[in-house]
């Protein structure tokens, strides 16, 4: 049978199947592995050079022809499906939409936004920076020596520089903000540098990547009791109480001098922790509930962190803090494992999340 006797043979098949099925049924018969064409194009290799070459561009636009037509086939009867379909299907306009699922903005999202409106009302400008730093802006810079341990492999995560030059790594706090802001604008500065943080820890309370944020001023004659008011403020203002009682313990972290512990008075009632109360209830214990709870770290900016950002120690002054911003949201709003936060559980998500019409906002401001 000659190549154009087979495709009208093929074409004539193709134009009586009537189903997906038949068009098939006539694409296996044609190019299946025992199909007619298939064979043909199987028989070149045993054709001597000249008949090859004679048969060969002829038996390729067979193949080509029929595989086009049947795929145009395919889509006729498709678009014939379609309208069919489209034919016979109505919509009741009158008929309520279906509810999609709302999406809710996250816990962390939520306290990131009421911290920076807290902090806005006391005069404090977001900073940010890199996620991956230097040697130098993470540790060097804030007076954290070669030997601690948080430079420990165990305890941070580092990145292979690029270049050959500088040891990176994955920041384990956003202290470097402070250090690129003071680098790069002159005092007097009030910034809160809220961000990812890594560190190699995993559990109900850590977990490998987590958020912080840390404030910082810088000015002229700045003390202690400026600290200690501006963390009583925000505490105030993030807790929604008016009656909190802190507790400043000593401490020492390499980047402040004096360095300190925050405690915040707290109490529990029917197992749920209540944040503020009358301060004599903490201090004094009259209340067998009444407790501390340490929120954060804090201090006066070492010197030597001053000069290294080409401040001058003995003009300038300042105080800085820092807490998590996950731990936060687990005491407002009653978390207590911090894994579910990265989870990507929708059940969770739909729990604590909130929707973008019911947020909380402090819009109330700081209270002077």
């Amino acid at each position: 049978m000659t190549t154009e006797a087979l495709k009208g043979e093929l074409l004539a098949a193709l134009e009586a199947a009537d189903t997906p099925d038949g068009v098939e049924a006539v694409r296996v018969q044609a190019l299946g592995k025992s199909g007619s064409i298939t064979q043909l194009m199987k028989s070149l290799g045993a054709m001597v050079v000249e008949d090859r070459l004679r048969v060969a561009p002829q038996y390729q636009a067979l193949r080509e022809g029929v595989s086009a037509a049947i795929e145009a086939k395919k889509a006729a009867m498709s678009r014939a499906v379609l309208d069919a379909r489209l034919a016979a299907e109505r919509m009741d306009m009158s008929l309520p939409a279906t509810l999609s699922t709302p999406g809710s903005i996250h816990p962390i999202s939520q306290v990131m936004d009421e911290l920076s409106e807290i902090f806005a009302d006391l005069g404090f400008a977001v900073a940010e920076g890199p996620e991956i730093e230097t040697d130098w802006h993470n540790f060097t810079a804030l007076n954290i020596p070669p030997e601690h341990p948080a430079r420990a492999m165990h305890d941070t995560f580092y990145v292979h520089p690029a270049g050959g030059g500088e040891r990176m790594v994955l920041r384990t706090h956003t202290s470097p903000v402070q250090i690129r802001t003071m680098m790069a604008q002159k005092p007097p500065i009030r910034i809160i540098a809220p961000g990812r943080v890594y560190r190699s820890d995993s559990d109900a309370t850590h977990t490998p990547m987590f958020h912080q944020v840390e404030g910082l001023v810088i000015d002229r004659g700045i003390h202690l009791g400026h600290l200690k008011w501006t963390l009583e403020t925000f505490v105030k203002a993030f807790f929604e109480v008016d009656d909190v009682t802190l507790r400043l313990r000593p401490s020492f972290f390499p980047f402040t001098e004096p360095s300190v512990e925050v405690d915040v008075g707290c109490s529990w009632e029917g197992g749920t922790l209540k944040v503020g109360g009358p301060a004599s209830s903490v201090v004094g214990g009259s209340a067998p509930s009444a407790s501390w709870l340490e929120i954060l770290g804090a201090g006066m900016v070492h010197p030597k962190v001053i000069a290294n950002c080409g401040l001058d120690p003995d003009e300038w002054q300042g105080f800085a803090f820092g807490c998590g911003i996950d731990r936060l949201a687990m005491l407002k709003y009653g978390m207590t494992d911090l894994r579910a936060f990265f989870d990507a559980d929708l059940r969770w998500t739909r729990h604590f999340g909130f929707g973008a019409l019911d947020v909380p906002t402090l819009s109330a401001g700081v209270g002077a």
